[in-house]
């Protein structure tokens, strides 16, 4: 299993700075997710990684070797798009045996990893289909075979789920995560979505404005989160963030508590609102609370609850869930 470490780590495009000094230890065989919103840098990062783009400045040491000014193919990775890429004239044995078949690999060896890839990603039964015969998961899967089948030092994935449906994005994060454990490589995932990031990561990145704003696992980062802005970004539906006159009060700039740490009364509790919204989402409900001193405070409540839009109702923080930035 390989490690990846960055130091010192920037690009610029022009007189423009879009990775601003990272330094990263992926450890051996860890499943990293970088995640933060459009324009954060985290794709450039990604193809730094992969030689796809140059290092402007720093380090990129891949399995104990400076790879920063070494060519793509000379890393070790591979690399799975958003784009799946596939050559619709070939087969799906065809598609996943390519990079060995440009290499000129023997025809009994290509057959046999194409084989033990189609099993890992159980595709066996689709290696005569042409990919206009597959859906969205299925591509996919065939993609990230090709990648499989060279047996990467590093597996790079650029948002290889934002194509699919929803239902489809959801199977797939499990089928990864699987395949994570079975492979027992180490692989650096790239997404916007906070969800994925959660359900799929041993480490978390979190990128704003082409720097790293903090690290750890998806519980440390939910639990302790050091700033706003990974606060903010991190949970779904996100934290309730206030400044003014409440953070000022709590001995903070801004003061934060998540909606499953409010409690809901019809009765009293320390911060009156009207009800101005409610989705209902089954097991849970989130409330939108209009609060005369704070404006909107969002409540995830009971999926039963009995609340209606024009009630009046209180919210209270529950013990020790408060977080307080400075």
């Amino acid at each position: 299993m390989t490690s990846v470490v960055l130091d010192g780590v920037k690009k610029s495009f022009g007189s423009l700075e879009v990775i601003k000094g990272v330094d990263l230890n992926i450890g051996a065989g860890e499943f990293c997710v970088f995640v933060g919103p459009s324009g954060c840098g985290k794709s450039t990062l990604l193809r730094m990684i992969s030689g796809l783009e140059t290092s402007s400045a720093g380090k990129i040491v891949i399995d104990n070797k400076d790879v920063t000014d070494a060519e793509p193919s000379e890393r070790g990775i591979a690399m799975v798009f958003q784009s799946y890429a596939l050559y619709p004239h070939l087969t799906v044995a065809e598609n996943i045996g390519f990079g060995l078949s440009l290499a000129r690999r023997p025809k009994a060896e290509i057959a046999e990893k194409v084989k033990q890839t189609a099993d890992i990603l159980q595709l066996s039964h689709l290696l005569d289909r042409k990919p206009k015969a597959l859906s969205g998961g299925q591509r996919q899967r065939v993609a990230i075979g090709r990648a499989i089948i060279r047996n990467p030092k590093v597996f790079l994935f650029d948002e290889p789920l934002s194509n699919l449906d929803a239902s489809l994005r959801s199977q797939m994060r499990m089928e990864l995560t699987e395949l994570h454990a079975r492979l027992g490589a180490t692989m650096i995932y790239v997404t916007h979505d906070q969800v994925e990031a959660m359900t799929m990561a041993d480490k978390i990145v979190v990128l704003n404005g082409g720097h790293i704003e903090q690290v750890g696992s998806p519980m440390a980062l939910y639990n302790g989160p050091r700033t706003a802005f990974v606060a903010g970004f991190i949970g779904s539906p996100k934290m309730n963030l206030f400044d003014g006159a409440l953070a000022k009060a709590e001995g903070c700039r801004v003061y934060g508590i998540r909606p499953e740490h409010l409690a809901l009364s019809s009765t009293d509790g320390k911060w009156r609102g009207t009800v101005r919204h409610i989705e209902r989402l089954g097991a849970d409900s989130i409330i939108h609370l209009d609060v005369d001193t704070l404006g909107a405070v969002l409540v995830r409540a009971d999926g039963d609850s009995t609340i209606s839009v024009g009630d009046t109702a209180f919210a209270s923080p529950l013990p020790n869930k408060e977080h307080r930035f400075s």
